[in-house]
């Protein structure tokens, strides 16, 4: 929906379907009774996520044109949408592989272009900008050595200006502003703002120049389009697992004139372990689940920080010199408290605050997908916890 800070919306990976006919399905019955919790007067916008089966699926003339007529009679539209997972998202064990095929990889490059035909169509008339949100290149830990990730970075780099220029043609044909999303996370290659800027800065840049160079573009121009076309994706939860400051991020950002195509309002679970540790650990066995990656970013008592994977070795490598723990476990943004555990629900807060001070983006994206691997304690009907989430967003802005 339309606010006076944005567009609203929730991410569709929440729901399952890896082809179109299923995840249409879940849309149709899901959708009406969101819109008519959160915006019953006013069209809604839609995070979608199509994954690679379905984008080719609803690239077929009749599906299209059924989706889209099914979004004008629902008064919904499309504003941005989630190209992050490829593949099987849900009722599989995902980990590692929720980057693959990576930005290595000609799947990778094919189906994201794929995704911005489809915007480009879906945009209302009334839109002029639309986002994509993509991985951080690739998975650190597939890299054996420095050369190699140097290697990957280069190859990644060279399909995403590759993608700069089919969305530069794409605004020539259509004049619609579409912008590929990059969103860092634990143990991407991309992991927080100082290896996003960066790589702009080392990579993007220099690589983006020579390729649209070879197209008649001056270098003025192409830095031009590809700090038009490639922005940042600022999810909330990563960030906050990082122990970065919103506003700290978002200066920086502006200081090498980077822009934010979207906020992904997200939250993390964090530990303060000053008391109860050995309870405390207790409760975060229940949060070890063999679905999702959940890396931990741990404090220790002087200030400096240790890194792990995922949170079977957080558990394991716990010793008296950690002080907190941030952990990469997206949780209902409207608590604070999970017992014993805390979340960075003030991250979002203070995002917010961030942005309605100054307004960075035009795209809010809530994504909370862990609802069928919270503990029970936590669940409630799915329908009923995006209204209460996206109801929440709204009283904050």
């Amino acid at each position: 929906m339309k606010t006076p800070y944005g567009h609203l919306s929730y991410c569709s990976n929440i729901h399952p379907g890896e082809d179109w006919k299923e995840h249409f399905a879940v849309l149709q019955s899901s959708i009406p009774e969101i819109k008519a919790g959160v915006c019953p007067d006013a069209p809604m916008g839609i995070g979608l996520r199509l994954a690679n089966q379905a984008s080719i699926d609803l690239s077929a003339e009749q599906n299209f044109e059924t989706f889209q007529n099914w979004l004008t009679a629902q008064n919904c539209y499309v504003f941005t949408m989630n190209g992050f997972p490829f593949g099987n998202f849900h009722h599989t064990v995902v980990k590692d592989q929720v980057h693959a095929p990576d930005w290595t990889t000609q799947e990778r490059l094919d189906y994201t272009i794929r995704l911005f035909n489809l915007l480009a169509r879906l945009l209302p008339d009334t839109l002029e900008e639309g986002g994509i949100s993509t991985s951080p290149l690739s998975y650190r830990f597939w890299w054996l050595n420095e050369a190699a990730l140097k290697e990957a970075t280069i190859k990644a780099t060279k399909n995403m200006i590759l993608v700069v220029e089919e969305l530069i043609a794409l605004k020539a044909s259509t004049g619609k502003t579409l912008h590929l999303d990059i969103e860092p996370e634990p143990d991407g290659i991309l992991e927080n703002s100082e290896e996003f800027i960066s790589w702009y800065n080392n990579y993007l840049l220099p690589i983006g120049i020579e390729q649209l160079g070879a197209k008649g573009f001056l270098p003025g121009q192409a830095i031009e389009a590809i700090k038009t076309h490639i922005q940042l994706c600022y999810d909330v939860c990563h960030f906050a697992v990082g122990f970065e400051a919103p506003k700290d991020v978002i200066a920086k950002m502006e200081a090498e004139q980077l822009k934010v195509g979207k906020i992904q309002i997200s939250s993390a679970l964090k530990v303060d372990f000053a008391d109860q540790a050995q309870e405390k650990l207790d409760v975060i066995a229940q949060y070890n689940e063999p679905v999702y990656l959940h890396q931990v970013v741990a404090q220790r008592h002087d200030g400096s920080f240790l890194k792990y994977p995922d949170l079977s070795e957080a558990i394991a490598g716990f010793d008296n010199s950690i002080s907190s723990w941030r952990i990469h476990f997206h949780v209902p943004l409207f608590l604070e408290q999970y017992g014993l555990l805390g979340s960075t629900q003030s991250d979002i807060v203070n995002t917010i605050g961030v942005h309605k001070a100054k307004p960075f983006t035009s795209h809010l994206e809530v994504e909370t997908y862990t609802w069928g691997v919270l503990p029970k304690e936590f669940q409630a009907p799915l329908n009923e916890s995006i209204i209460r989430e996206l109801n929440w967003v709204k009283g904050i802005l």
